[in-house]
């Protein structure tokens, strides 16, 4: 059913690892997903992924005495070896974040995202997620070259998970949130990797992108017996929330300014 999404899909959507090395020398590789925009190498993702760079960038003016809270490297690997990101403009609040590739080959995508608009959205629709879960990616770090090492047949594949679009969301993008942000909610959640991936439906077109899962309660507890004792679980549905297509329209209204 979404053998042709998953096509276009995979034309704009690209894995971005965020990599840390620890004040002990300890070194972490997480995987999060990208869109590539258009042919100017304009990209959108999460703004989520950069809460390590953000707490890095902290700590180079104020100093963190523990070793294991210290991140003592910081990199992102956008797609490829050697790519950056420039004219950075995080929208938090939205849990947003666009820059531009450099350098970009415009020749590397085949296909761009088109956006659905929210005249097109009706609940009950089938929609697919993309990205990039299930990765265990191995890295090190090269203390002579100063640079973060990536064994390259660790990195992940791109993975989807179907869903339907149950409601629209209004809620803050994070706990210190000033103002609130639109969601849409799936009834499958988002699988760690696939932060900052698109939402599609059958015909590729974007719906969203990918920001957190929820646990909504169902409202039962079923009592368990387990190693001799009596436990209550609680039951709980888990629920994607992608960035509602309006508040990724206020972003691209940037990326246009500065074409």
């Amino acid at each position: 059913m979404f053998s042709e999404a998953f096509r276009i899909a995979s034309q704009f959507t690209r894995p971005v690892v965020v990599l840390t090395r620890s004040g002990t020398g300890k070194v972490s590789a997480t995987c999060g997903t990208f869109m590539i925009l258009n042919r100017e190498g304009w990209i959108i993702t999460v703004a989520h992924l950069w809460q390590s760079y953000f707490l890095y960038k902290q700590q180079q003016t104020k100093k963190e005495n523990d070793p294991e809270k210290k991140i003592e490297n910081h990199s992102f690997w956008w797609g490829g070896d050697g790519k950056s990101l420039k004219d950075i403009k995080p929208f938090p609040e939205s849990d947003l974040v666009v820059g531009r590739l450099d350098p970009f080959d415009p020749s590397e995508i085949m296909e761009y995202p088109v956006f659905v608009t929210p005249e097109e959205m009706s609940i009950g629709t089938s929609l697919c997620r993309v990205g990039y879960p299930f990765s265990r990616i191995r890295a090190s770090f090269d203390k002579k070259n100063s640079r973060f090492l990536m064994d390259s047949k660790s990195l992940p594949s791109l993975y989807p998970i179907e869903g339907i679009y149950t409601r629209t969301v209004v809620a803050p993008a994070f706990k210190e949130a000033k103002t609130i942000a639109k969601f849409i909610e799936t009834s499958s959640p988002g699988l760690l990797g696939q932060s900052g991936g698109p939402i599609v439906d059958m015909k590729g077109k974007v719906w969203a992108i990918q920001s957190r899962t929820v646990h909504l309660p169902l409202g039962f507890s079923p009592k368990l017996r387990r190693g001799g004792k009596e436990i209550e679980e609680n039951q709980f549905l888990n629920a994607g929330w992608g960035v509602h297509i309006e508040e990724i329209i206020e972003a691209l209204r940037y990326t246009n300014k500065l074409k």
